[in-house]
């Protein structure tokens, strides 16, 4: 039986080890993305006049904050 390349056996343990890593690294941007044009949107509504509650403010700046963090913390660290 032939044995399996050392660079591929040791990717496959890494991948088993953090499954669908990718995956979660576009959503972390994708929802930071979406998280930061919201907030934009808000801060433009605001520069115009209109009235914003506030939770709904300090939800995106939640975001803002949440989905840039947890990018961080999943990247690679090779």
């Amino acid at each position: 039986m032939p044995k399996i390349d050392p660079e591929l056996k040791k990717k496959l343990l890494k991948e088993s080890q953090t499954p669908f890593k990718g995956l979660r690294r576009v959503l972390w941007i994708a929802f930071s993305g979406s998280a930061f044009l919201g907030l934009l949107i808000m801060f433009s509504k605001i520069a115009s006049g209109s009235e914003l509650q506030q939770n709904n403010l300090l939800i995106q700046l939640g975001a803002c904050i949440l989905f840039p963090t947890l990018l961080f913390v999943d990247r690679n660290n090779d």
